[in-house]
C-alpha cells in the first residue's frame, strides 16, 4: 500500500504551492503586505514580534519566554498562544496554550485565524485541514516573507523538503537577503547531498548575521553532514564563542565527536549540554544522545542503564514523549527480539499515561513503535503480532497525511516484504523511506537481489555517507562502512 504515500506527495504539493496562482484557493489578498497582530497592547505586540525574531534566529527557548510575556500583557493575543503551543516542550503548557489560541482566535483578523487554525489542526492530527489553512494564509499574504518561512520551516520538520524549498525560494524572491530562509534552504540542499549549494547559501547566511551564533551552528551541522568533522567542530566552537549559552552548539560538539568515533569526548560535551539545558525535554534528549555513545561502543549494558534512567526521569517529570523515545531507542539495539518487544510495550504505555501530549506527536511516535514492532515480531517468527502491527500502521497511514507516519508504514511494509524475499515489491515501499539507515541497508540488498547495479552503488554510497547523530545511524552505518571500506 504505497499509493497513500504517493497521494500524500500530491496533496502536499497542491497544498503548499501558493506561490503558483494556477493552484490558488482564490483567497482575497490582504491589503497589508504582512500579517497584522491584533492587540490593544503595544507591549504585547512588541513582545510577540521579538519572539518571532528570536524564533527565526533559533533562540528556541527565549522566544517562548517572549510569547509568554506577550500573553501576560494581552491574554487575548491568540497568535502568541498558538506559537507557545507550537514551540513549547511542556505537554501541559502545549495543551493549555492550544486551547487558549482556539478560544481567542475569533478576536483576531482572518489571517491570524488561519495561522492559529493551521497550528491547532496539525497538532490535533488534521493534516489536510491544517495544510489547507496554511495554504490560505500564504495566499492571503504573498509578500510576507515571514509567514512563508514559518510554513517552510514546519514542512521541513515533517519531511516535506521539496515543498519547503518552493516556499523558501518565494521568500527569497521577496527579500534575497532574508537570513532564516537562506539557513533553511541550505539545509534542504544538504539533505539532498548538494553541498556546494548548501555551503554557498550558508556563507551568505553567516555574512548577513556575523554576530549571531546560529549561522555558525548551522554551518557546523552542514559540515558534519558532509563528513568534514574538523570544520564542523570549528564552527560549533565559533558559535559558542559568540554566545556560550547557545546550547545546541554544545550538543553539536558532542554529536560530532560521536560520529568521529570519540565517544568518551562526546560524553564530556553532552554532559555540559545537559547541565546547561534550557528545559527538561531538552535535558532528556541530550541524555539520550549521550546514551547512544555506549551503543556506538558496543557497551549495551551501559546503554540500557542510561536509557532506563532517562525513561524513569521522564516519567517523573511527566515528559511522556521522551519516556517513549527512550524505550524505543532501547528496543532498536537489543540483540534479542523478545527483549526488544518488551521495550516497545513500555514505549507504547508511556504514550498513554496522560492526555496532554498532542495527537500529532503521539501518532508519530506510535508509528515508529509499530514499525519496530512489526519488524522485530517477524524476525522472532511471531507472524500474528507482525501482521497485527502492520495492519494498525496501515490504518494510521490510510487515515493520516502525516509524512512521518507514511514513512513508518512504508519502511515496515518494505522490511516485511524483504523477509518474504519479494524484492521487487519491497523496493516500491523502501524507496518511499530512503532517509532511514535501516531502510537504506535493505535497499542495498534489494537492488543487489534484482541486479540493479547502478542503484545499488548509489544507495550504498548514500548509506555510508550518512552522518547524522541518530540511533539508526549508530547501529547501521559504522557496520556498513567496515564491511565495504573500499567503496
Amino acid at each position: 500500500m504505497r499509493r497513500p504515500s504517493c497521494a500524500l506527495l500530491t496533496i502536499l504539493a497542491l497544498a503548499v504551492c501558493s506561490a503558483a496562482p494556477a493552484l490558488a484557493h482564490h483567497i482575497k489578498q490582504s491589503a497589508s503586505p504582512s500579517m497584522p497582530v491584533t492587540t490593544s497592547s503595544p507591549k504585547a505586540r512588541a513582545l510577540y514580534l521579538k519572539g518571532m525574531h528570536d524564533y527565526e534566529n533559533l533562540y528556541l527557548e527565549r522566544c517562548n519566554d517572549d510569547w509568554r510575556a506577550a500573553v501576560k500583557a494581552d491574554p487575548n493575543l491568540a497568535v502568541a498562544w498558538a506559537w507557545i503551543a507550537f514551540n513549547s516542550s511542556n505537554p501541559k503548557e502545549i495543551s493549555e496554550a492550544r486551547n487558549y489560541a482556539r478560544f481567542f482566535a475569533p478576536k483576531g483578523t482572518r489571517g491570524e485565524q488561519l495561522m492559529v487554525s493551521w497550528i491547532v489542526k496539525v497538532q490535533e492530527g488534521d493534516f489536510i485541514g491544517g495544510i489547507s489553512d496554511m495554504n490560505d494564509m500564504l495566499e492571503m499574504f504573498p509578500k510576507d516573507k515571514h509567514v512563508y518561512y514559518l510554513a517552510a520551516n514546519w514542512l521541513m520538520a515533517e519531511n516535506g523538503d521539496e515543498q519547503a524549498q518552493r516556499l523558501l525560494e518565494h521568500a527569497l524572491l521577496i527579500d534575497k537577503n532574508f537570513p532564516p530562509a537562506l539557513n533553511d534552504l541550505a539545509y534542504v540542499y544538504a539533505r539532498h547531498r548538494e553541498f556546494t549549494k548548501a555551503f554557498a547559501a550558508m556563507e551568505s547566511y553567516v555574512d548577513l548575521l556575523p554576530s549571531e551564533p546560529n549561522p555558525e551552528d548551522s554551518y557546523g551541522e552542514l559540515k558534519r553532514m558532509a563528513g568534514d568533522f574538523q570544520s564542523s567542530l570549528k564552527h560549533y566552537r565559533a558559535a559558542l564563542k559568540i554566545d556560550p549559552d547557545f546550547v545546541s552548539s554544545q550538543v553539536g560538539l558532542g554529536d560530532t565527536y560521536a560520529l568521529m568515533g570519540n565517544q568518551e569526548k562526546a560524553r564530556v560535551e553532552y554532559e555540559k549540554a545537559i547541565r546547561f539545558a534550557h528545559n527538561e525535554a531538552d535535558r532528556l534528549t541530550y541524555g539520550m544522545q549521550s546514551a547512544m555513545t555506549w551503543v556506538r561502543e558496543g557497551k549495551f549494558a551501559e546503554a540500557d542503564k542510561q536509557f532506563q534512567e532517562i525513561a524513569q526521569t521522564a516519567r517523573a517529570k511527566e515528559q511522556d514523549l521522551q519516556e517513549a523515545q527512550a524505550y524505543r531507542h532501547m528496543a532498536e539495539y537489543q540483540a534479542d527480539d523478545n527483549a526488544s518487544l518488551r521495550c516497545l510495550v513500555e514505549a507504547e504505555e508511556a504514550l498513554s499515561q496522560r492526555a496532554a501530549i498532542s495527537k500529532s506527536d503521539k501518532d508519530e511516535e506510535l508509528s515508529r513503535i509499530l514499525r519496530n514492532r512489526a519488524v522485530r515480531a517477524a524476525h522472532a517468527n511471531n507472524q500474528e503480532l507482525a501482521d497485527k502491527s502492520l495492519k494498525q500502521l496501515e490504518a494510521m497511514a490510510s487515515d493520516s497525511r502525516n509524512r512521518v507516519i507514511q514513512s513508518s508504514y512504508n519502511g515496515a511494509q518494505g522490511a516485511l516484504l524483504m523477509d518474504q524475499k519479494k524484492f521487487h515489491e519491497a523496493i516500491g515501499y523502501l524507496e518511499e523511506d530512503q532517509d532511514n539507515p535501516f531502510t537504506m541497508e535493505l535497499l542495498v540488498q534489494a537492488y543487489y537481489q534484482t541486479n540493479q547495479t547502478e542503484k545499488l552503488h548509489e544507495a550504498e554510497t548514500r548509506l555510508r555517507g550518512t552522518n547524522v547523530p541518530t540511533m539508526e545511524q549508530a547501529i547501521i552505518v559504522p557496520a556498513a562502512r567496515s564491511h565495504h571500506p573500499q567503496i
